[in-house]
């Protein structure tokens, strides 16, 4: 596996690997690209998503945390800061509670460790592979993904993640689900030694501010902050307000 990835910033720069939401590509991140003042960003698409090798299913969390491992090993990074957004911060608890001689510092943006119902996510993989699809799930999507007032006020954003939902491989959108289907990381989260930062969106109805609050107290050394007005894509939506967050909590940890 070989993850599809582009690197900005300073050669010399504290690294910053960013994993994006279930269904987006690197793309998802470009209101991150101020931080590449100050940080090297090294965003990816996740295995089955946008330009990455869509290899057969089933996947696992494990099976995108070991894709992140290969791709620094890669890059030739020992040890880098991660941050994750949604399926991108499922993996990001994998990799600091299993390897966390590979993580500095950790950043959780709108994500959980486990996503019941396990029904939801089968009939969303259902429907994409019946279709061939993710066509048929991008309006249900994008409604939990930004806030109505910011999607009309920004309609043209709402088309770019839209884009990159409907562009999304079927197989490996569906694989994804399952991934989270079977996931429950529940029991990791004490073994995070990183120090960690969770964001949440005020709005999200997929990883609640009160949900995330216990995943907070779970983890040692973490704390959570919560941005407003923001759903599920909360670094786009509330762009400044993310990146001066990550920006503090990783910038000198290197």
């Amino acid at each position: 596996m070989r993850l599809h990835h582009d690197v900005l910033g300073p050669s010399g720069a504290p690294p910053l690997l960013m994993g994006g939401s279930l269904g987006t590509t690197v793309r998802m991140w470009d209101r991150q690209a101020p931080l590449a003042e100050k940080l090297r960003l090294v965003r990816f698409d996740h295995r089955g998503h946008g330009s990455s090798p869509t290899p057969p299913g089933p996947y696992e969390i494990a099976d995108l945390g070991r894709d992140v491992l290969e791709l620094m090993d890669g890059l030739g990074l020992e040890r880098a800061s991660y941050c994750g957004l949604s399926i991108g911060g499922m993996v990001g608890i994998w990799l600091a509670a299993n390897a966390p001689e590979r993580i500095e510092a950790l950043v959780l943006i709108c994500s959980l460790p486990y996503m019941p119902p396990r029904s939801k996510w089968q009939a969303r993989a259902a429907a994409v592979l019946a279709a061939g699809s993710t066509e048929p799930i991008a309006d249900a999507v994008l409604a939990g993904w930004l806030t109505p007032e910011f999607a009309a006020h920004d309609p043209d954003v709402r088309a770019s993640l839209r884009a990159m939902l409907v562009g999304s491989p079927a197989e490996g959108y569906a694989a994804c689900c399952g991934a989270i289907e079977r996931m429950d990381l529940r029991a990791e989260l004490p073994r995070i030694s990183a120090p960690t930062l969770l964001i949440s969106g005020s709005d999200d109805p997929s990883a609640p501010p009160a949900e995330m609050a216990l995943v907070a107290a779970a983890i040692p050394s973490a704390r959570q902050e919560v941005v407003s007005p923001a759903a599920h894509i909360a670094a786009v939506e509330q762009a400044q307000a993310v990146n001066e967050l990550i920006l503090e909590h990783v910038s000198g940890r290197v």
